[in-house]
């Protein structure tokens, strides 16, 4: 069981122990943190706060909780009831709300719930507001109202429709081109909100849609991240039901993957780099990804004579990024894809809606498209030391071992070579340091990851 604090929210397991778990305590006493804070550094008299959650089965009790602790604070709560990430940070700006709360443990399994947490421009929070809401709530200095000061509570069921009409309404988004295309699309919405909302984004678009677990019962029928490994089924209904393509998307619908019209991955690496090809065929400009990201989005960015920069790992580090940049599309490598031209948060129907279009544009199958971006192959490892070993001086002395190279040291430590690169990652919990390679073969990716660990090994004497 466990209970993970952090500068973007609260997650944890269900169940157990109070401080150790995301018990409902837990739940009220960072909402009131999250709460107290926004009262204390907002100019508004009256706040308003727009919450919405997952299909997970700890959804309702969790929801409730959250949104009746806002009003006991004198919070007037907009709630969605049944939504997404991106949904609930496009309605914020919408509603002109102070905040947002969204319950979800993205891709975790069914046990994990959690509160992520925006500011009033439906973004997530900075490192330092988060770490302020933390320190509010280890003091639990939070005072709620009295009785004719408390929130009303407004309810707000077709936020995802209208999510859909922001999408379909962007200059880049053409339904026309796609009805005419005539796809058959199937759909794994792994029992949660994104089997409600990606169907219904597709069949705006003049979409035959097959839907695989597209109830949001939130018994997630499978591992919710969207890997290779997880997605058997919809793999074999994409052959069996000869469709175009398959779409995955997790539980909170902001990863998303394809599946080829032959069952193989698309790749969720190649989610943005797709997107961002189109995208920037159309409005030529700056691209942003984390470290950790494939170098295909920097090739296809070459290639259209843009800028390419890699932010730390953490979605605020890429918007960020994006913002200073004045980037027309970014991401992360794990499906997510943020496009500013609606919000600026990683959004799959907006993936979803780039791809059919571009798709739509040419004479392709989905495996001819992915075959014409360049070739990379991951390894993800990681290395366990000792606690008495001094991970930041093993990160230095890799650094200065290949000085010669490319190094960027915003993120733990990464190293780019001509045709590869390696990104090093350490533990903020446990004496672990993660490696990220890359290469244009599996077998030189693996490679890689070997040759570093024996470095590391060699350096930390082990």
């Amino acid at each position: 069981m466990t209970l993970i604090k952090s500068i973007s929210g609260i997650r944890g397991t269900i169940g157990g122990n109070v401080g150790d778990n995301l018990t409902p305590l837990d739940a009220v006493k960072y909402a009131a943190a999250y709460g107290a804070f926004l009262k204390l550094n907002s100019i508004n008299d009256k706040l308003k706060v727009v919450v919405g959650r997952d299909a997970r089965i700890s959804g309702p009790m969790i929801h409730n909780l959250v949104t009746n602790t806002l009003i006991g604070l004198g919070i007037d709560v907009i709630d969605l009831g049944l939504s997404t990430t991106p949904t609930v940070e496009v309605a914020v700006p919408l509603e002109k709300a102070d905040g947002g709360i969204i319950l979800t443990a993205s891709h975790n399994p069914k046990q994990w719930n959690a509160l992520k947490l925006l500011n009033s421009k439906g973004e997530f929070l900075s490192g330092a507001d988060g770490a302020a809401i933390l320190d509010i709530a280890e003091a639990e200095s939070f005072i709620f109202s009295e009785v004719d000061h408390l929130g009303q509570i407004t309810f707000i069921e077709n936020y995802m429709d209208r999510h859909i009409d922001q999408v379909l309404n962007l200059k880049l988004v053409d339904a026309d081109s796609v009805k005419k295309a005539g796809f058959k699309v199937v759909v794994d919405g792994v029992n949660s909100s994104g089997g409600i909302v990606i169907p219904n984004l597709l069949k705006k678009m003049g979409v035959e849609v097959v839907e695989l677990y597209c109830e949001p019962t939130g018994h997630f029928p499978h591992n919710p991240e969207p890997l290779k490994e997880h997605l058997t089924d919809i793999s074999e209904l994409v052959v069996r039901e000869k469709a175009d393509f398959g779409i995955v998307v997790d539980p909170d619908v902001d990863r998303l993957a394809f599946i080829s019209e032959d069952g193989e991955m698309f790749g969720e690496e190649y989610t943005l780099v797709a997107c961002a090809d189109y995208v920037l065929s159309q409005t030529p400009g700056n691209t942003v990804s984390n470290l950790s990201s494939s170098r295909a989005l920097k090739d296809i960015t070459n290639k259209y004579h843009g800028g390419y920069q890699a932010a730390a790992v953490g979605e605020v580090n890429v918007v960020e990024l994006m913002k200073e940049n004045n980037a027309v599309i970014g991401g992360e490598g794990n499906g997510g894809i943020i496009y500013p031209e609606l919000h600026y948060g990683r959004d799959s129907l907006v993936g979803v809606a780039l791809f059919l279009t571009y798709l739509s544009k040419q004479d392709l199958t989905v495996s001819e498209l992915r075959a014409t971006y360049p070739q990379y192959f991951m390894s993800k490892n990681k290395i366990e030391l000792t606690p008495e070993i001094d991970v930041d001086q093993i990160l230095l002395a890799m650094a200065d071992i290949h000085q010669q190279e490319e190094i960027s040291t915003i993120d733990g430590v990464k190293i780019d070579f001509e045709k590869e690169w390696v990104h090093l990652r350490k533990s903020n919990t446990e004496p672990i340091i993660r490696i990220y390679t890359e290469a244009p073969t599996q077998a030189e990716a693996d490679a890689l990851a070997e040759k570093t660990i024996l470095e590391i090994k060699s350096i930390a004497k082990l």
